[in-house]
């Protein structure tokens, strides 16, 4: 069963190029590699024919996987989502009760996950322990050092 995924204008764009350039780029590559390794002779002993289409293979699978993506995401109308409770593309500012570091996440999907700069996925084990709380709520997220605790001090939209 395929998964839906949600993405801003932004992650789908990406998302799209990505495909393109797999598609319209690297996949003549990967041809014009096959026909200049069959061009030198015999197949059976050419390991650089095997390793191109076996790179060739690698691509075709990376390409089908990405089309599965782009085919099952879905645009997320940022005008639509409640500030009151944390939800994908929401930027929530936390404080870890056993240390009192604060920091700040926004949820975004898998394939936008950034944590240098603050995007966290929706699937991780922050992502999914802070979903649905609201201000004031505490979130025990399981991590695998045991349950951290997090209180949930603001939620905003980009």
């Amino acid at each position: 069963m395929s998964k839906v995924s949600y993405y801003t204008a932004e992650g789908l764009k990406k998302l799209r190029e990505e495909l393109n350039h797999l598609r319209d780029v690297e996949r003549p590559k990967a041809s014009q590699a096959i026909a200049e390794a069959r061009d030198k002779g015999d197949l059976s002993e050419n390991a650089e024919y095997d390793a191109a289409k076996e790179a060739q293979g690698m691509l075709e699978m990376k390409i089908a996987k990405l089309e599965e993506v782009h085919a099952n995401a879905r645009l997320i109308d940022e005008s639509q989502l409640d500030n009151s409770k944390v939800l994908v593309l929401s930027t929530v500012k936390i404080k870890n009760q056993t240390n009192g570091m604060e920091i700040t996440y926004t949820l975004v999907a898998d394939g936008e996950a950034d944590l240098a700069s603050g995007k966290i996925s929706v699937n991780s084990p922050i992502g999914k322990g802070l979903l649905g709380k609201s201000v004031g709520d505490v979130a025990d997220i399981q991590v695998p050092n045991g349950v951290m605790k997090f209180d949930i001090l603001e939620i905003t939209r980009q």
